[in-house]
Protein backbone atom coordinates (compact mmCIF):
# COMPACT_ATOMS: atom_id res chain seq x y z
CA UNK A 1 0.00 0.00 0.00
CA UNK A 2 2.49 2.28 1.07
CA UNK A 3 3.65 2.43 -2.81
CA UNK A 4 0.44 2.81 -4.12
CA UNK A 5 0.19 5.82 -2.17
CA UNK A 6 3.53 7.09 -3.12
CA UNK A 7 2.53 6.76 -6.80
CA UNK A 8 -0.51 8.38 -5.81
CA UNK A 9 1.41 11.39 -4.68
CA UNK A 10 2.95 11.58 -7.48
CA UNK A 11 -0.23 11.34 -9.52
CA UNK A 12 -1.42 14.71 -7.77
CA UNK A 13 1.65 16.72 -8.08
CA UNK A 14 1.66 15.70 -11.62
CA UNK A 15 -2.07 17.12 -11.98
CA UNK A 16 -1.33 20.01 -9.86
CA UNK A 17 1.47 21.15 -12.28
CA UNK A 18 -0.36 20.27 -15.60
CA UNK A 19 -3.97 21.30 -14.31
CA UNK A 20 -3.63 25.47 -14.96
CA UNK A 21 -1.47 25.09 -18.22
CA UNK A 22 -2.70 24.54 -21.71
CA UNK A 23 -1.28 23.66 -24.97
CA UNK A 24 1.17 25.88 -26.24
CA UNK A 25 -1.06 27.06 -28.84
CA UNK A 26 -2.26 31.07 -28.36
CA UNK A 27 -4.80 31.63 -26.01
CA UNK A 28 -7.98 33.16 -28.27
CA UNK A 29 -11.60 34.41 -27.34
CA UNK A 30 -14.21 31.69 -27.67
CA UNK A 31 -15.05 30.76 -30.90
CA UNK A 32 -18.51 31.65 -32.71
CA UNK A 33 -20.19 30.11 -35.26
CA UNK A 34 -19.62 32.43 -38.64
CA UNK A 35 -22.76 34.38 -39.98
CA UNK A 36 -21.89 33.27 -43.22
CA UNK A 37 -21.66 29.44 -42.00
CA UNK A 38 -24.49 27.14 -42.67
CA UNK A 39 -27.15 26.60 -39.87
CA UNK A 40 -29.47 24.47 -40.83
CA UNK A 41 -30.58 21.33 -42.93
CA UNK A 42 -28.71 19.45 -39.66
CA UNK A 43 -30.08 16.03 -39.76
CA UNK A 44 -31.63 14.78 -36.25
CA UNK A 45 -31.33 11.14 -35.41
CA UNK A 46 -34.70 9.74 -35.02
CA UNK A 47 -35.82 7.71 -32.27
CA UNK A 48 -34.73 4.51 -33.75
CA UNK A 49 -31.70 5.63 -34.57
CA UNK A 50 -28.19 3.57 -35.89
CA UNK A 51 -25.30 5.81 -33.43
CA UNK A 52 -22.69 4.07 -35.64
CA UNK A 53 -23.89 6.25 -38.61
CA UNK A 54 -23.35 8.93 -39.72
CA UNK A 55 -23.46 11.76 -42.80
CA UNK A 56 -21.87 10.52 -45.91
CA UNK A 57 -19.06 12.72 -47.65
CA UNK A 58 -20.03 15.11 -49.84
CA UNK A 59 -17.64 13.26 -52.97
CA UNK A 60 -14.16 14.27 -52.96
CA UNK A 61 -12.21 16.15 -50.25
CA UNK A 62 -11.34 19.38 -51.43
CA UNK A 63 -7.81 20.76 -51.70
CA UNK A 64 -6.21 21.42 -48.79
CA UNK A 65 -6.05 25.07 -48.12
CA UNK A 66 -8.98 25.54 -50.31
CA UNK A 67 -11.93 24.70 -47.99
CA UNK A 68 -15.60 25.93 -50.16
CA UNK A 69 -16.69 29.32 -49.32
CA UNK A 70 -19.88 29.65 -46.51
CA UNK A 71 -18.39 26.06 -44.72
CA UNK A 72 -17.17 25.68 -41.28
CA UNK A 73 -14.19 24.66 -42.83
CA UNK A 74 -13.61 27.80 -44.56
CA UNK A 75 -14.29 29.63 -41.22
CA UNK A 76 -11.49 27.64 -39.95
CA UNK A 77 -9.13 28.19 -42.42
CA UNK A 78 -9.62 31.79 -42.01
CA UNK A 79 -9.06 31.53 -38.26
CA UNK A 80 -5.34 29.98 -38.97
CA UNK A 81 -5.98 27.25 -36.86
CA UNK A 82 -8.31 24.20 -35.66
CA UNK A 83 -9.53 24.05 -32.21
CA UNK A 84 -10.08 20.76 -30.84
CA UNK A 85 -11.13 19.74 -27.67
CA UNK A 86 -9.95 16.60 -25.73
CA UNK A 87 -8.25 15.42 -22.05
CA UNK A 88 -5.13 15.69 -20.18
CA UNK A 89 -5.24 12.71 -18.67
CA UNK A 90 -5.88 9.74 -20.92
CA UNK A 91 -2.65 8.02 -21.54
CA UNK A 92 -2.07 6.62 -25.24
CA UNK A 93 -5.25 9.50 -26.07
CA UNK A 94 -4.67 12.38 -25.27
CA UNK A 95 -2.33 13.18 -22.35
CA UNK A 96 0.27 15.59 -21.35
CA UNK A 97 4.34 15.14 -21.90
CA UNK A 98 5.41 15.56 -18.53
CA UNK A 99 8.76 16.39 -20.31
CA UNK A 100 7.42 18.59 -23.23
CA UNK A 101 4.51 20.13 -22.13
CA UNK A 102 2.39 18.84 -24.87
CA UNK A 103 -0.58 17.19 -25.10
CA UNK A 104 -0.43 13.63 -27.34
CA UNK A 105 -2.23 10.32 -28.09
CA UNK A 106 -4.50 8.69 -30.44
CA UNK A 107 -6.96 11.02 -30.43
CA UNK A 108 -4.56 14.23 -30.66
CA UNK A 109 -3.39 12.35 -33.88
CA UNK A 110 -6.52 11.91 -35.49
CA UNK A 111 -7.20 15.99 -34.99
CA UNK A 112 -4.04 16.35 -36.51
CA UNK A 113 -4.73 14.85 -39.74
CA UNK A 114 -8.24 16.46 -39.90
CA UNK A 115 -5.89 20.29 -39.38
CA UNK A 116 -3.97 18.53 -42.26
CA UNK A 117 -6.62 17.80 -44.04
CA UNK A 118 -7.70 21.48 -43.90
CA UNK A 119 -4.71 23.61 -43.75
CA UNK A 120 -2.14 21.01 -45.27
CA UNK A 121 -0.25 21.22 -42.27
CA UNK A 122 -1.04 18.73 -38.93
CA UNK A 123 0.38 21.50 -36.27
CA UNK A 124 -2.30 23.88 -37.07
CA UNK A 125 -4.09 22.84 -34.40
CA UNK A 126 -5.20 24.36 -31.28
CA UNK A 127 -5.85 22.40 -28.19
CA UNK A 128 -8.01 22.73 -25.66
CA UNK A 129 -8.69 20.96 -22.37
CA UNK A 130 -12.51 20.53 -21.12
CA UNK A 131 -14.16 18.69 -18.62
CA UNK A 132 -15.73 15.07 -19.70
CA UNK A 133 -18.96 16.73 -18.49
CA UNK A 134 -18.25 19.44 -20.58
CA UNK A 135 -17.67 17.80 -23.50
CA UNK A 136 -20.83 18.34 -25.59
CA UNK A 137 -21.51 22.11 -24.23
CA UNK A 138 -18.33 23.17 -25.33
CA UNK A 139 -18.58 21.86 -29.11
CA UNK A 140 -22.60 23.01 -29.37
CA UNK A 141 -21.20 26.33 -27.95
CA UNK A 142 -18.60 26.98 -30.56
CA UNK A 143 -15.87 26.73 -27.94
CA UNK A 144 -14.18 23.99 -29.60
CA UNK A 145 -14.75 22.71 -33.20
CA UNK A 146 -14.69 19.16 -32.44
CA UNK A 147 -14.44 17.03 -29.72
CA UNK A 148 -11.96 13.74 -29.67
CA UNK A 149 -11.93 12.40 -26.33
CA UNK A 150 -12.48 8.74 -26.06
CA UNK A 151 -16.30 9.61 -26.49
CA UNK A 152 -18.77 7.00 -27.16
CA UNK A 153 -21.46 7.53 -30.02
CA UNK A 154 -25.03 6.95 -28.63
CA UNK A 155 -28.76 8.02 -29.66
CA UNK A 156 -29.27 10.36 -26.95
CA UNK A 157 -25.80 11.80 -27.14
CA UNK A 158 -27.13 12.29 -30.85
CA UNK A 159 -29.96 14.69 -29.69
CA UNK A 160 -27.02 17.15 -28.01
CA UNK A 161 -24.45 17.11 -31.31
CA UNK A 162 -23.34 15.37 -34.11
CA UNK A 163 -20.96 12.90 -34.51
CA UNK A 164 -18.29 11.31 -37.14
CA UNK A 165 -18.32 7.59 -38.49
CA UNK A 166 -16.50 5.18 -35.46
CA UNK A 167 -13.30 5.62 -35.71
CA UNK A 168 -11.88 2.96 -33.02
CA UNK A 169 -14.07 0.38 -31.16
CA UNK A 170 -13.51 -0.48 -27.20
CA UNK A 171 -15.51 -1.59 -24.23
CA UNK A 172 -15.99 -1.90 -20.76
CA UNK A 173 -13.62 -3.60 -18.25
CA UNK A 174 -12.39 -3.67 -14.90
CA UNK A 175 -9.30 -2.48 -13.10
CA UNK A 176 -8.57 -3.98 -9.88
CA UNK A 177 -5.36 -4.57 -7.97
CA UNK A 178 -2.99 -7.48 -8.58
CA UNK A 179 -4.02 -9.29 -5.57
CA UNK A 180 -7.97 -9.12 -6.31
CA UNK A 181 -9.22 -12.36 -6.35
CA UNK A 182 -12.20 -10.87 -8.90
CA UNK A 183 -12.69 -11.50 -12.29
CA UNK A 184 -15.26 -9.86 -13.37
CA UNK A 185 -17.38 -6.63 -12.73
CA UNK A 186 -20.14 -8.82 -11.27
CA UNK A 187 -17.39 -10.11 -8.74
CA UNK A 188 -17.26 -6.36 -7.80
CA UNK A 189 -20.86 -6.36 -6.07
CA UNK A 190 -20.84 -3.77 -3.12
CA UNK A 191 -17.38 -2.72 -3.47
CA UNK A 192 -16.52 0.82 -4.95
CA UNK A 193 -15.93 1.22 -8.44
CA UNK A 194 -14.71 4.44 -9.65
CA UNK A 195 -15.85 6.26 -12.93
CA UNK A 196 -16.08 9.72 -14.65
CA UNK A 197 -18.24 12.25 -14.14
CA UNK A 198 -19.99 12.60 -17.58
CA UNK A 199 -19.13 9.07 -18.76
CA UNK A 200 -21.38 6.10 -19.80
CA UNK A 201 -18.77 4.16 -18.06
CA UNK A 202 -20.91 5.35 -14.67
CA UNK A 203 -23.89 4.68 -15.97
CA UNK A 204 -23.35 1.39 -16.94
CA UNK A 205 -22.30 0.41 -13.40
CA UNK A 206 -25.61 0.54 -12.33
CA UNK A 207 -27.00 -1.68 -14.46
CA UNK A 208 -24.70 -4.19 -13.10
CA UNK A 209 -26.15 -6.94 -10.95
CA UNK A 210 -25.11 -7.44 -8.41
CA UNK A 211 -24.43 -4.05 -8.40
CA UNK A 212 -20.76 -2.01 -7.20
CA UNK A 213 -20.75 1.00 -5.32
CA UNK A 214 -20.21 3.85 -8.33
CA UNK A 215 -18.02 6.39 -6.88
CA UNK A 216 -17.39 9.57 -9.52
CA UNK A 217 -14.54 11.24 -9.65
CA UNK A 218 -14.11 14.36 -12.45
CA UNK A 219 -11.79 12.48 -14.57
CA UNK A 220 -9.78 8.85 -14.89
CA UNK A 221 -6.96 10.23 -13.73
CA UNK A 222 -8.72 11.33 -10.58
CA UNK A 223 -10.08 7.68 -10.32
CA UNK A 224 -6.44 6.60 -10.39
CA UNK A 225 -5.12 8.47 -7.28
CA UNK A 226 -8.42 7.49 -5.46
CA UNK A 227 -8.00 3.88 -6.67
CA UNK A 228 -4.10 4.19 -5.11
CA UNK A 229 -4.57 5.54 -2.16
CA UNK A 230 -7.28 2.69 -0.90
CA UNK A 231 -10.63 5.18 -1.45
CA UNK A 232 -12.32 2.73 -4.25
CA UNK A 233 -11.67 -0.71 -4.52
CA UNK A 234 -11.64 -1.00 -8.18
CA UNK A 235 -11.82 1.67 -11.71
CA UNK A 236 -13.96 0.45 -14.68
CA UNK A 237 -14.16 2.42 -18.23
CA UNK A 238 -13.49 1.49 -21.53
CA UNK A 239 -10.22 -1.04 -22.11
CA UNK A 240 -8.56 1.25 -24.30
CA UNK A 241 -8.61 4.06 -21.19
CA UNK A 242 -7.93 1.29 -18.32
CA UNK A 243 -4.96 0.08 -20.23
CA UNK A 244 -3.25 3.69 -20.08
CA UNK A 245 -4.29 3.92 -16.25
CA UNK A 246 -2.47 -0.30 -15.70
CA UNK A 247 0.55 1.06 -17.87
CA UNK A 248 0.99 4.02 -14.74
CA UNK A 249 0.72 1.31 -11.88
CA UNK A 250 2.59 -1.86 -10.82
CA UNK A 251 0.21 -3.08 -8.76
CA UNK A 252 -3.07 -2.97 -11.46
CA UNK A 253 -4.28 -5.13 -13.55
CA UNK A 254 -7.43 -5.17 -15.88
CA UNK A 255 -9.86 -8.32 -15.67
CA UNK A 256 -12.80 -9.78 -17.21
CA UNK A 257 -14.18 -9.30 -20.57
CA UNK A 258 -15.61 -6.26 -22.42
CA UNK A 259 -19.25 -6.40 -20.64
CA UNK A 260 -20.37 -3.10 -22.97
CA UNK A 261 -19.39 -1.80 -26.25
CA UNK A 262 -18.12 1.62 -26.08
CA UNK A 263 -17.73 2.84 -30.30
CA UNK A 264 -15.75 6.41 -30.54
CA UNK A 265 -16.69 9.18 -32.68
CA UNK A 266 -15.68 12.45 -33.13
CA UNK A 267 -18.25 15.13 -31.78
CA UNK A 268 -19.35 18.15 -34.18
CA UNK A 269 -22.06 21.34 -33.71
CA UNK A 270 -25.44 20.16 -35.45
CA UNK A 271 -24.62 23.89 -36.74
CA UNK A 272 -22.35 22.10 -39.18
CA UNK A 273 -23.17 19.22 -41.02
CA UNK A 274 -21.31 20.32 -43.98
CA UNK A 275 -18.21 19.60 -41.60
CA UNK A 276 -19.25 16.35 -40.20
CA UNK A 277 -19.24 14.99 -43.77
CA UNK A 278 -15.99 16.28 -44.24
CA UNK A 279 -14.68 14.87 -41.43
CA UNK A 280 -15.82 11.77 -42.07
CA UNK A 281 -14.32 11.89 -45.76
CA UNK A 282 -11.10 12.78 -43.93
CA UNK A 283 -11.34 9.01 -42.06
CA UNK A 284 -12.29 7.20 -44.86
CA UNK A 285 -9.08 8.33 -46.18
CA UNK A 286 -7.39 7.54 -43.02
CA UNK A 287 -8.51 4.18 -43.54
CA UNK A 288 -7.65 3.62 -46.97
CA UNK A 289 -4.41 4.52 -47.15
CA UNK A 290 -2.98 3.45 -44.06
CA UNK A 291 -2.93 6.07 -41.45
CA UNK A 292 -5.47 4.80 -39.42
CA UNK A 293 -3.27 1.52 -38.67
CA UNK A 294 -0.25 3.61 -38.12
CA UNK A 295 -1.65 5.80 -35.28
CA UNK A 296 -3.15 2.64 -33.93
CA UNK A 297 0.33 1.04 -33.84
CA UNK A 298 2.06 4.08 -32.53
CA UNK A 299 -0.03 4.54 -29.46
CA UNK A 300 -1.75 0.74 -29.03
CA UNK A 301 0.68 -1.34 -30.97
CA UNK A 302 2.11 -2.90 -27.56
CA UNK A 303 -1.31 -4.25 -27.21
CA UNK A 304 -1.50 -6.43 -30.50
CA UNK A 305 -1.35 -5.63 -34.06
CA UNK A 306 -3.56 -3.27 -35.46
CA UNK A 307 -7.34 -5.08 -36.35
CA UNK A 308 -8.92 -3.23 -39.60
CA UNK A 309 -10.37 0.15 -39.05
CA UNK A 310 -14.14 0.34 -37.93
CA UNK A 311 -16.35 0.55 -41.37
CA UNK A 312 -17.85 3.43 -41.85
CA UNK A 313 -21.79 3.57 -41.92
CA UNK A 314 -24.06 6.12 -43.07
CA UNK A 315 -27.40 7.37 -42.75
Amino acid sequence: MRARIVLAMSALLLTGLTACTDDASPRTPRATPSAAAPTATAPAAPANCDPKASFRPSGALPAAGRMPDRSHMKTILDRGRLILGTGQDTLLFSSRDPFTGKIEGFDVDMGREIAKAIFGDPNKLEIRVIPRSERFTRVADGTVDLVINTTTTNCARWELVDFSTVYLEAGQRVLVGKDSTAQRIEDLGGKKVCASVGSTSLENLTKVNPPPVPVARADFGACLVAFQLGEVDAISTDDTILAGLAAQDPYAKVVGERFTEEPYAIGIAKTHPEFTRFVNGVLERLRADGTWKSIHDRWLGAFGPAPQPPAARYR
